[in-house]
């Protein structure tokens, strides 16, 4: 961890934008006041993420990321940080991928999951690279008089559903290996309970037509032009899915996951943000470890 004058964030470094994460961080650091020195590093072996309060996972490509992860050996470490030590974690797109529970339309033979957010998603739901857009978005945690936060949709997933607490290994394509966290302070940083939506996007999406199979949605529009509910097989109701498969930016305890890519936009408001969530995580840690000591 982290040094008594400093707090280090990495960014995870084997594959994607990890670049331009590190490059808003610094510029956001800039703009906030700070009890500790905020330090910015690539993360590309454990070595170098025991050295870590906080982690970004960056967009990219997920199945290759995990593939360079287990290869490295860092993919053990990483569910250690995020579901064990439950440290403050955020993935964008790909990252966002990798943090969840379950997911769907992965590639053959799957692709390994490190977990933290009880969701389950669809990868590449608008479809192909020549497909991306951008859009604006109402990030819950923006004040009511700010612009939208210009949204970067890079063959991007989306959350399709809400996990229940127990589900059978059956029900989705692939997941992620359960882990308990590490003793009483980790355990206030998790929320089995509530998954927080940060955003939700309407829009129309992908027509199927000229689309491989792979590649087409699976959502459609109704009768009214709507996008309907996923047309995904439910055992007993369990799932929570929601309309229109909006959501594009959830948070869970500890972790947080957008579909889209902040750090293409040089706009530094959700990096601040969440900044400002990492140091409430620390400061809290540090009371319940003075309460524990004293006890």
């Amino acid at each position: 961890m982290s040094g008594n004058d400093s707090i280090t964030v990495g960014v995870l470094a084997l594959q994607g934008a990890f670049s331009e994460h590190l490059q808003l961080l610094e510029n956001a650091a800039e703009q906030i006041e700070t009890p500790k020195k905020l330090e910015f590093a690539p993360v590309k072996t454990p070595v170098d993420l025991e050295k870590c309060s906080a982690l970004i996972i960056p967009g990219g490509e997920s199945t290759t990321m995990a593939l360079i992860a287990e290869r490295s050996n860092i993919l053990e470490p990483l569910r250690e940080f995020v579901k064990v030590h439950r440290r403050p974690t955020w993935g964008t797109c790909a990252g966002m991928i990798l943090l969840s529970e379950a997911a769907n339309r992965t590639k053959k033979g799957g692709q390994a999951l490190i977990g933290g957010l009880s969701v389950r998603v669809n990868r590449n739901h608008f479809g192909r690279q020549v497909e991306s857009f951008d859009t604006p978005l109402d990030l819950s945690f923006l004040g009511k008089d700010e612009a939208p936060f210009r949204g970067v949709f890079i063959r991007a997933p989306i959350v399709e559903s809400v996990l229940p607490k127990e589900e059978k290994p059956e029900d989705v394509e692939v997941r992620a290996p359960s882990k308990k966290p590490k003793g009483v302070i980790e355990e206030s940083f998790s929320n089995e309970e509530n998954v927080e939506i940060l955003c939700q996007l309407q829009r129309r999406l992908l027509p199927a037509e000229g689309l491989s199979a792979a590649d087409r949605p699976l959502h459609r529009l109704d009768s009214k032009g709507e996008v309907g509910k996923a047309y995904v097989v439910l055992e007993g109701g369990k799932e929570n899915c929601f309309n229109a498969s909006s959501i594009v930016a959830v948070r869970q305890g500890n972790v947080v996951g957008t579909s889209f890519h902040p750090e293409l936009t040089g706009d530094l408001r959700m990096h601040k943000w969440w900044l400002g969530e990492v140091l409430k995580d620390l400061t809290r840690r540090e009371e319940l470890l003075r309460v524990q000591v004293n006890k």
